[in-house]
């Protein structure tokens, strides 16, 4: 008896296999600063979080042979092409990461989503409003074909930002007043900085109001949960000049030969005032020429019931006042946002040990891979990236009129 039991159970069925989850295909055009980070997090994501589909990197695009040849190698993608019309034509690429200037953003996103691929695109959305809404109208017309597009505001992938969302979402500070946000970075500041693809309007659309003001008026709104509804602005340009780019640009800089010069056509800072439709007031402050600052995003919200205070340089903590205490106890406190109850950290390492601007991007690829397999809306989405582009447009406009209030349209 004891040999035929044991016979039966040699001959039971193994469990079925758990079948492995389906493959997102990407493909990325543009290969410098942000295709490197957007690699970055396509590589990564599947590797830490548990997701429904798997990315895979199919190929990278961008117009010199051997550098995409070069990137495709470093970052870990199977092809490389120099034409993104064959990019997207591929049967392996199921959703297309845009990381080019500004000035290819809206022709590249709709022949995606007119092809039937998914599509996340560097902010800011395009370089104009038109461009803007031609691309959010694309977006809705590939919606309800079932394809998602998203902008790539990575910052709010930040698990502090997140959190306090969160936050004020849940009504901790109460009716809101005061949204303050600067974005202040220095690599400008040397008038010899060559004349890179991100100082002329035609490739980048705006300078620091385009580059940095768009991610400060995105994170607003989106903490605030409402848009701005009008700006009063000024722009300046402290360096209308600078040497010729010789060669491709690297990173945010570049080699110049030190003789002939172009002109710069973009903002070098912008510095304007909002209003909140709930009446709250803004204040933002975008430059690349403050000296001592290299990546100083800042933000604090006050409202009747508590504020709350970040900043990018300590990036895994949150500042935050319950103006509800008691006086003689009351205060900022400092909130350590990496325990695993808090946003994305449940995937990451224990409770105290910091994340990095680089998850950012691993985070976004996550949301972005989970919103595809769960058919749910693309946040933030190309009409997020729309209302940007209208606030970034009025305030150019209230610029160019000396200041005067100019209504943003939504």
């Amino acid at each position: 008896m004891a040999r035929r039991e044991e016979t039966e159970q040699e001959t039971e069925a193994p469990p079925p296999a758990q079948q492995p989850p389906a493959t997102l295909g990407v493909g990325m055009v543009g290969y410098a600063f942000m295709g490197a980070a957007h690699s970055q997090g396509w590589r990564t994501a599947g590797h830490v979080f548990d997701l429904p589909m798997r990315p895979a990197l199919a190929a990278i695009c961008g117009r010199d042979r051997a550098a995409v040849e070069t990137a495709a190698a470093r970052h870990g993608w199977a092809a490389a092409e120099t034409d993104w019309r064959a990019l997207i034509a591929r049967d392996d690429v199921q959703l297309v990461d845009i990381c080019t200037p500004g000035n290819s953003h809206a022709e590249i996103a709709i022949a995606a989503l007119e092809a039937g691929k998914h599509v996340l695109c560097e902010k800011p959305l395009a370089n104009s409003v038109a461009e803007a809404e031609a691309m959010a109208d694309a977006a809705e017309r590939a919606a309800a074909r079932g394809q998602v597009a998203i902008v790539g505001f990575n910052y709010r992938k930040v698990p502090a930002i997140t959190y306090a969302r969160t936050l004020i979402a849940d009504g901790r500070l109460g009716r809101l007043r005061h949204v303050r946000a600067t974005y202040l970075q220095d690599w400008l500041v040397d008038p010899e900085s060559p004349l890179t693809w991100r100082l002329e309007r035609e490739h980048a659309g705006s300078g620091a109001l385009g580059d940095l003001g768009a991610h400060i008026v995105d994170l607003a709104q989106y903490l605030a949960g409402e848009l701005v509804v009008g700006v009063s602005a000024v722009t300046e340009t402290f360096v209308r000049e600078r040497p010729v780019l010789t060669g491709a640009s690297a990173g945010l800089s570049g080699a110049a030969d030190g003789t002939a010069r172009g002109a710069v056509t973009v903002d070098d800072a912008a510095l304007f005032t909002g209003r909140l439709a709930s009446g709250a007031l803004a204040s933002f402050e975008a430059t690349r020429m403050a000296a001592g600052r290299k990546n100083a995003l800042r933000l604090e919200i006050n409202g009747e019931l508590g504020s709350i205070a970040f900043d990018l340089e300590r990036l895994n903590e949150l500042s935050f006042h319950d103006h509800t205490e008691p006086a003689t106890s009351a205060g900022f406190r400092r909130i350590l946002v990496t325990e695993p109850e808090h946003p994305y950290l449940e995937a990451w390492w224990p409770p105290g040990h910091a994340l990095g601007y680089e998850h950012t991007f691993v985070h976004q690829a996550r949301d972005v891979v989970r919103t595809i397999a769960g058919g749910t809306a693309p946040v933030p989405s190309f009409a997020d990236g729309l209302q940007v582009q209208r606030v970034l447009a009025a305030v150019e406009e209230s610029a160019a009129k000396n200041s005067v209030h100019t209504p943003v349209p939504f």
